[in-house]
């Protein structure tokens, strides 16, 4: 089996675009929630809350050719690939195209744009407003097939279109790729792009948060006080690479991944299973060949609603009992959908390096419902850890888990 490091890192978040600015935000304890205005116009829509990327823009490089086949979300995929590439010192390097290097990322949809355009056909029968890049837009496979394209990838494609857990399973599935051999390079990661329908989801599941002129106070992960989930959106990109490969080149080591765990409920669409997430954790731990006791630190999926929360709580109860650390950053970031698992991962191998963890904001007085852990409340705390998991959980009944190892 081969080892498998993480060389570069990069996303954009609606609390900053790169860490110096993520890290900020976390200690100040500030979100990127916002209220959406715009979103007045929706009758029957009953949240407000977002947590969009600000002034988010491709750079002048990217021209009118580069971009017609991209919407939102392949932006985010393609532009965080680039940055990721060029942190790990492989931005250029003749050897994408050789077929040793591939993509493994998701969204849960496409641009949602390009839906509006075909529901105009359908609706009014007519096909105004479609062209030939409509479908690549909208496809599930827009992100990596955009990113394979632009930097004319070669390798395998992975599509990890299955919602929360879409930027997790990205990176999952790109690890077991170079881990068997398959591969020796993997960019990995999931996007997202903001859009008032993908809060419908939730609102018709009365799962959205509705305080809706406190937008920071909300959302509030395993509080007793939470209403719901916010929507966000984003993009991450983590470079994988098998080690020896890595050491070969002199590239920087950001981390190892030593650890992936993903299964299904297989019972229910909507409501979350304790016992099929506790399964998924100990399913990374053992392909770590790790004793719960090693983990320094969790990093949950904490989407603040009801039946989520409790769920999650107990599965992690029950490997970890009261005593590891657990803290949420979908708290300042929203919940980004196909984006979230990158996007926490990533954070969590900087504040791993770093050796200080997040708390979870707004988060006031522990639901009685949720399992006693150590949840990071208030403050953020200094930790000493060579290894930090990362878990997501999506409709569906999908859970994944990632540990990830400081590399020294």
């Amino acid at each position: 089996m081969k080892r498998v490091v993480v060389t570069g890192m990069a996303g954009f978040s609606p609390i900053g675009n790169d860490w110096p600015a993520i890290k900020k935000n976390l200690v100040a304890g500030h979100s990127g929630v916002v209220r959406m205005d715009g979103w007045d116009c929706y009758d029957g829509l009953n949240t407000r809350l977002a947590a969009p990327v600000p002034d988010f823009k491709m750079p002048s490089h990217y021209n009118r050719k580069a971009l017609r086949s991209m919407g939102r979300v392949a932006q985010f995929g393609v532009y965080a690939t680039e940055r990721a590439l060029e942190d790990a010192n492989l931005l250029g390097w003749e050897q994408l195209g050789s077929g040793r290097v591939g993509i493994s990322f998701g969204s849960s949809v496409g641009d949602t744009k390009a839906f509006v355009d075909f529901g105009n056909m359908l609706m009014n029968c007519s096909s105004d407003g479609l062209n030939a890049n409509s479908y690549i837009k909208m496809m599930a496979h827009t992100g990596p097939v955009n990113i394979g394209v632009h930097f004319g990838i070669r390798g395998r494609v992975i599509t990890t279109s299955s919602a929360c857990t879409s930027g997790s399973q990205g990176i999952g599935y790109a690890y077991e790729a170079i881990k068997f051999g398959t591969q020796d390079v993997m960019v990995a990661g999931g996007s997202e792009g903001l859009c008032a329908t993908e809060a419908a989801v939730f609102d018709t599941l009365y799962a959205t948060s509705v305080v809706n002129d406190t937008p920071h106070l909300s959302p509030r992960p395993f509080d007793r006080d939470r209403d719901g989930l916010v929507i966000g959106e984003g993009g991450c990109v983590l470079i994988l690479e098998e080690l020896e490969h890595a050491r070969a080149r002199g590239a920087k080591i950001h981390a190892e991944i030593i650890g992936f765990g993903t299964n299904s409920d297989g019972r229910h669409v909507t409501q979350p299973n304790a016992a099929t997430m506790e399964i998924a954790i100990r399913q990374a731990l053992d392909s770590a060949q790790l004793p719960p006791s090693e983990i320094g630190y969790v990093s949950a999926h904490g989407t603040a609603t009801d039946r989520g929360d409790i769920a999650e709580s107990q599965a992690t109860h029950a490997v970890f009992g009261a005593s590891t650390p657990v803290s949420s950053l979908k708290s300042y970031t929203g919940h980004t959908l196909g984006a979230c698992g990158a996007l926490e991962a990533w954070t969590a191998i900087e504040m791993m390096n770093e050796g200080w963890f997040s708390p979870t904001i707004n988060l006031e007085n522990v639901d009685p419902e949720c399992a006693e852990l150590d949840y990071l409340m208030h403050e953020g705390r200094h930790i000493d850890t060579e290894y930090v998991m990362s878990n997501n959980f999506a409709f569906g009944g999908i859970n994944t888990s990632l540990i990830f190892k400081r590399w020294n």
